[in-house]
């Protein structure tokens, strides 16, 4: 079955940096997009970044433009979210997904996810 763990998540002070890992298992990592959604504290789960299947193509919320870069690597079936310049905004629990349509692309839409990981906190201090 995939599977999704998400790392990397912790406790920063505004301006600061912070990459997630999310590891994956059970398919042909490289067929798939992945993206990264978060959900702040009592509000809705919200797109941030997603990478085509191939890591040639790429999409981010607005806030996230600038700030955050996510990648993959197709040989150890990880994707990355890179971000920097962190603001209390970011404070959120973070979630790895991937697509079940292969060859897929960065789509900004949750619905389009089908497996998910447990989540990594990330908290930014002010």
């Amino acid at each position: 079955q995939v599977q999704l763990v998400e790392s990397g998540g912790g406790l920063v002070q505004a301006g600061g940096s912070l990459r997630l890992s999310c590891q994956a298992s059970g398919r042909p990592f490289n067929w798939y997009a992945m993206g990264w959604f978060r959900q702040p504290q009592g509000k809705e789960r919200e797109f941030v970044a997603s990478i085509n299947y191939l890591g040639s193509s790429t999409r981010y919320t607005d806030s996230a433009k600038g700030r955050f870069t996510i990648s993959r690597d197709n040989i150890q079936n990880t994707v990355s979210l890179q971000m920097n310049s962190l603001n209390p905004e970011d404070t959120a629990l973070y979630y790895c997904a991937g697509r079940s349509e292969v060859f897929s692309g960065p789509s900004p839409n949750d619905n389009d996810y089908t497996y998910w990981g447990q989540g990594t906190q990330v908290t930014v201090s002010s």
